[in-house]
């Protein structure tokens, strides 16, 4: 049996407490190099052919390195997670719990990977599931909403929220309580809004989660927002952008200085962007401080810093103190104000690379936005080396995807052609029957060239930058959306509510 076989098993873990044991002793994960090496594992090579004999199973004893015994040991200990979690939400929605019967004591005793603890309270393990699920499923956040008599958790996913399950308002107190716990926040204060952080173990890797607590006329609302690792980012070229739009990225990228905008609505995947932009260019001999409002992606080889309102350490302030850090690249999570913007530009004037994020509807727009903002033209267009506009837009799954005559109707309103045929979401197993299967990335780059600078001597305003911009090549993310619309790509619904005009 060769290890691609063993990936590729449909495991199905057992009742008994040898199943997971045997697995992890007889499936060595030390690649064989000398005749020492052999040596040291022979004694765990004999415990191992133990723990198999008590099985009825016959499978051939295979050499595994680091890496392929962790995928496999990973996906057995999923499969009986699966199996193990999915009874206690059914036990929950059934039975109810009394406060006294857990204590905070039970509450601490569950610090391990999630997927192993096997002796925890059934809140704990529920608590567990939650985040287990929302993993699983590529959820974002989790929201956990409390009403008169039930409470509900859903997560969102690929952009929308999706109802998860439903349960008894006294069983969700039990495990907002569990959740303030292990997030370092008062129980007892139930009146006013908190704010914490956590940290969860799944499948060997450590997660952080943000969790933020707010007092509703019907209880307390949880929303967890979970940050990922910055090992976790999928490359530039992976993030969905066409080429076209990649090269001209890539390009600006290899400047010394100047400053580069990502914008679009919240959750269009811009803070994503920018750190697969600094994985990129991150190396040995660069100094990269980012300051953000949160760390959402937390990076071993960055320097980051939590902006932290209550001892005063702004945007602005941050900034100012990072220019005293010798530092060669930055990256500003957002620009909120006008003391922020001037200072970006600044750095970006005085020999340093700058990233940040800004709220604008296109790439267009982000010119007529600064200028609101009281910064002078003459310093945009010195500094501003280009700006990408971005969106999520799910995908329909091809699986399910139907006609939508109704949607068709509406056409010519958008301008599109009457004769094509529109497709609307329906739902089934292969899409967790939602209708979309994954999103893709659309942007709208727009290049500062030495036609755009000229023409900020003058008055200029969004409808003469677009003009500039689609000469030179740009789609608009307008024309964009229709297109996915005509070839079947995604619905009306969804390029509505991305955007469409």
């Amino acid at each position: 049996m060769t290890v691609n076989e063993l990936h590729n098993l449909d495991l199905e873990p057992s009742d008994t407490p040898y199943s997971i044991k045997a697995l992890r002793n007889y499936v060595l994960f030390s690649t064989i190099e000398s005749k020492e090496v052999a040596c040291l594992l022979q004694e765990h090579i004999c415990v191992s052919l133990d723990y198999l004999s008590k099985l009825d199973i016959e499978y051939d004893v295979v050499f595994l390195n680091t890496i392929s015994y962790e995928k496999l040991y990973n996906k057995v200990l999923e499969k009986k997670a699966d199996k193990e979690m999915s009874e206690i939400q059914n036990e929950h929605s059934e039975q109810t719990f009394e406060e006294d019967d857990l204590s905070i004591v039970d509450f601490l005793k569950n610090s391990s990977d999630i997927l192993t603890s096997e002796e925890s309270a059934p809140i704990i393990k529920f608590v567990n599931s939650i985040f287990y699920q929302a993993l699983k499923k590529n959820s974002s956040d989790i929201h956990i909403e409390m009403h008169e008599y039930k409470a509900e958790i859903r997560y969102r996913i690929d952009g929308v929220l999706s109802k998860h399950i439903e349960l008894d308002s006294k069983i969700m107190s039990l495990v907002i309580s569990r959740i303030k716990v292990i997030s370092n926040l008062d129980i007892s204060e139930k009146r006013v809004p908190q704010d914490g952080r956590t940290q969860i173990k799944l499948s060997g890797k450590t997660l952080d989660i943000r969790v933020s607590i707010l007092p509703t006329f019907y209880g307390e609302r949880v929303v967890m927002r979970i940050l990922m690792q910055s090992e976790s980012i999928a490359a530039l070229d992976e993030l969905g952008f066409d080429d076209s739009i990649i090269d001209k990225f890539s390009k600006l990228l290899k400047n010394s200085h100047g400053m580069i905008l990502v914008t679009g609505p919240t959750g269009s995947g811009k803070s994503t962007t920018l750190h697969s932009v600094l994985k990129q260019l991150e190396t040995k001999e660069k100094n990269i401080i980012t300051i953000e409002d949160p760390v959402e992606y937390k990076s071993d080889k960055i320097n980051q810093i939590q902006v932290n309102q209550k001892v005063g350490l702004t945007f602005a302030n941050g900034l100012r103190s990072i220019l005293r850090q010798d530092p060669d690249i930055i990256m500003v999570g957002e620009i909120r104000d006008t003391e922020t913007a001037k200072i970006a530009i600044q750095s970006a004037l005085t020999g340093h690379l700058v990233f940040s994020t800004l709220h604008t509807n296109s790439a267009v727009s982000t010119v007529t936005r600064l200028i609101d903002m009281g910064v002078e033209k003459f310093l945009i267009s010195s500094s501003l080396l280009g700006v990408l506009a971005q969106r999520l837009i799910r995908v329909l799954c091809d699986e399910c995807k139907e006609e939508d005559t109704l949607a068709e109707s509406y056409l010519k309103e958008y301008g599109i052609n009457t004769d094509v045929v529109i497709y609307k979401s329906c739902g089934c197993e292969k899409c967790n029957y939602t209708g979309y299967r994954g999103r893709k990335a659309l942007g709208e780059f727009f290049e500062f060239d030495k036609d755009v600078k000229e023409s900020l001597r003058d008055e200029v305003d969004d409808e003469i930058l677009l003009r500039i911009a689609t000469k030179k090549g740009m789609i608009p993310i307008n024309e964009q959306l229709k297109e996915m619309l005509i070839y079947g790509k995604t619905s009306l619904d969804e390029v509505i509510r991305v955007g469409l005009k």
